[in-house]
């Protein structure tokens, strides 16, 4: 019996072998030499990955599969680090593709995003990125109850992000650790926070945040991204909030919580029991003080009465099939949401965040917005 290292391997070379031997038996066989250069990229080994996909492109560049192939060789630019290019290949898939989503959005600063952003914008094109959290029935039940007053004015939001990832210090660097790639736990945690947050509250005005990073070297290499950050924020209401994200939280898997509290109530979500919510109502009997709870299965809850009987529930990947459903129901007429303008604007605040952990100081988003990016050749302290 093969060990799990082993089996690993083995499961990543199958499908190279595959391709090669396709490529053997027909040399302009331009899918055998797209798949290769997937798997080469998987695998870490992004020069041959380009090589094999630049390949497939020559022999077939009018192939409907075009976009896609362009797409993937854009990220793997990307990890090459050749940035302009990755962001030029980007848009060319674009340009094939009648109609964008977020997985061809190479941003790792709000620049980028907006330079995405006005690109679409030009093209005429639908757009979407892929805030899929927001498509779980209890979390868009939590937003739909917010609107129609169960918590009364909003207050206070309240949303975590935990997780074990980086725990390791043997942990091997990758481009999850260098702040050009885009890697920071700011971005890829709290991205979806924030854009739940502003989803359920409204525009953030400005930010207060820290960031450490607890591992500083790994393979020899400078770790240049946050494993861990907070942040205080304004609302543009008024509301106040907190962020924290953390990719070194012991035995967190992947643990988020949302918390809205406002005048009268107090909502709350824990995605370790995604198909629940909480609900505290100040008006309550005081005999039955405490928070109920919530299970977001009813057929007239959103999105449950395309899934499962009551007491089913269902899983993370419901996120990504609601959006789709969403995606296919309003094509080809839009609107799609969340758009590239909400990513801009959800970068924007990740910038921010990153800005004021730096200098130290309360960060208005409307300072990233109008294009003062110095910052991002700063060190991190």
């Amino acid at each position: 019996m093969c060990s799990r290292k082993q089996a690993i391997g083995l499961a990543k070379s199958g499908p190279h072998r595959t391709c090669e031997r396709a490529i053997e038996l027909n040399a302009n066989f331009a899918l055998g030499h797209f798949y290769l250069g997937i798997g080469l990229s998987l695998d870490g080994r992004h020069e041959e990955a380009l090589k094999a996909i630049e390949t497939g492109w020559r022999l077939s560049p009018r192939d409907p599969r075009a976009s896609t192939w362009l797409a993937n060789k854009a990220r793997v630019l990307y990890h090459l680090r050749r940035y302009e290019e990755a962001i030029e290949t980007a848009l060319s898939a674009r340009h094939i593709r009648p109609h964008a989503d977020g997985s061809l959005v190479l941003a790792a600063s709000y620049a980028q995003a907006a330079a995405a952003l006005d690109a679409v914008r030009k093209a005429g094109v639908l757009n979407a990125i892929g805030f899929n959290y927001r498509r779980l029935p209890a979390v868009s039940l939590l937003k739909r109850m917010v609107e129609e007053g169960a918590v009364g004015t909003v207050r206070l939001l309240r949303a975590t992000w935990l997780s074990d990832e980086f725990v390791d210090p043997a942990i091997p660097f990758d481009w999850r650790f260098d702040r050009s790639m885009g890697g920071t736990t700011i971005a890829d945690l709290g991205s979806h926070l924030i854009d739940m947050a502003t989803w359920m509250a409204g525009g953030i005005a400005e930010v207060a945040g820290q960031s450490e990073t607890f591992v500083h070297e790994r393979s020899k290499r400078r770790v240049t991204v946050d494993e861990a950050s907070s942040a205080l924020v304004r609302f543009e209401s008024g509301a106040r909030g907190v962020f924290e994200m953390a990719r070194t939280a012991v035995r967190r898997p992947c643990d988020f919580t949302i918390e809205v509290i406002g005048s009268s109530g107090t909502l709350v979500f824990v995605y370790a029991r995604l198909n629940e919510l909480l609900y505290g109502e100040g008006g309550d009997d005081p005999g039955l003080y405490g928070m109920r709870t919530i299970r977001a299965e009813h057929e007239s809850h959103p999105y449950a009465r395309n899934w499962w009987p009551i007491g089913q529930g269902v899983g993370y990947g419901a996120s990504f099939v609601n959006h789709l459903g969403d995606l296919l129901e309003r094509w080809p007429d839009g609107p799609w949401e969340p758009d590239f303008a909400q990513g801009a604007a959800v970068q924007a605040v990740c910038d921010a965040i990153e800005r004021s952990a730096i200098e130290r100081r309360w960060v208005e988003t409307r300072e990233v917005t109008d294009n003062d990016k110095s910052f991002l050749t700063e060190s991190r302290p």
